[in-house]
């Protein structure tokens, strides 16, 4: 078959007869399909070191040229799947990089899922989702596959329009992670997909379209990452906030939790009824500017029509049970006593 010979006509060491068994299916794969999926079981198979670094690299070029192909194919071609995540949690946040950058890594380190990782691209083949705990509320993750400038899949730009926000991997690894991060810009802007900063004012109608992104750094741990990260700054800090973490050690992790509950942009409100105490262990999850009206509203939409008035406690004290109107704007942690 040719595809196993290097340069010199040898074959490298070490195939093991799983690898050849699988390459065998080759022979009656039909469908691009079929054969995307025999090369990426051949990656996972294959023997990781210098001998087979090419043959790899093959695999990989031809799965990219099979997808393309299949991106390619006209419109009255059977159309591929499509996906949907119901939404969980205080917020849907949609995890996306180039290949082997650590999504799935990463999501592993903060949600304690067992998630196919991997050192070869393409793990993830569909949307996942996963729950993240911070403090007291859960974020929901959704790990994709990888976008390169070659290939997308045809459905990912609608699972992120569809979600809250979007957390952009990069590898401070790979001296070519920001032209792969420039690849993704590009091929989501062929989809009307742009990412944006955490602190961009949206419109609600340009909501799908315009997504708030943290850019994650990963692999801090790694030789050289220092220098890389100060090269990420420079050419995406003006655009992005910046977050250095290691998927592996668990560096920055936690205090990476704290971005991404910012990054969604809400706000935790208690509840409390006259006489009792706050119910601190399930807030509600309101947007940031929202007023005493919204809260009363996700309670319930009778309480919203027959408010009167609330009593409010901030966090850090300023506000002490102050009576305010329907129209007073809610702070995270802010305990709500509402009067009908």
């Amino acid at each position: 078959m040719g595809i196993i010979s290097n340069d010199e006509g040898k074959m490298p060491a070490n195939l093991t007869p799983e690898y050849f068994e699988v390459e065998r299916k080759l022979k009656t794969a039909k469908t691009p399909q079929e054969k995307i999926s025999i090369y990426e079981e051949l990656l996972s198979v294959i023997p990781k070191h210098k001998g087979t670094e090419k043959l790899q690299a093959l695999f990989k070029t031809k799965i990219a040229k099979l997808k393309d192909e299949m991106q390619r194919k006209p419109s009255t071609a059977r159309h591929g799947p499509t996906f949907h995540i119901e939404k969980s949690g205080a917020g849907q946040v949609v995890v996306i990089g180039p290949p082997n950058a650590g999504k799935s890594a990463l999501i592993q380190a903060l949600t304690g899922a067992e998630l196919e990782v991997a050192d070869y691209p393409f793990t993830t083949r569909i949307p996942a989702p996963f729950m993240m705990a911070f403090e007291n509320i859960q974020v929901q993750l959704i790990d994709t596959p990888p976008i390169t400038v070659e290939y997308m899949e045809t459905w990912l730009p609608e699972i992120i329009k569809a979600s809250d926000a979007v957390l952009l991997v990069a590898d401070l690894v790979n001296s070519d992670s920001a032209g792969a991060l420039e690849g993704i810009f590009l091929k989501l802007k062929e989809r009307k997909v742009e990412l944006v900063s955490k602190a961009a004012d949206i419109p609600p109608e340009k909501f799908p379209f315009l997504k708030r992104t943290l850019l994650v750094a990963n692999k801090n741990d790694s030789s050289h990452a220092a220098e890389n990260l100060e090269e990420f700054k420079i050419l995406f800090g003006g655009q992005f906030a910046v977050a250095s973490v290691s998927a592996l050690t668990g560096d920055g992790i936690e205090n990476f939790r704290k971005e991404i509950f910012s990054l969604l942009s809400i706000v935790r409100v208690y509840s409390k009824v006259p006489g009792k105490k706050a119910e601190y262990e399930a807030p509600f999850t309101l947007k940031k500017g929202s007023k005493v009206l919204d809260m009363a509203r996700a309670v319930h939409k009778d309480f919203a029509l027959k408010l009167n008035y609330a009593r409010v406690w901030s966090k850090g004290g300023s506000i002490d049970g102050r009576r305010v109107t329907r129209d007073h704007v809610l702070e995270d942690e802010d305990v709500v006593e509402l009067h009908l």
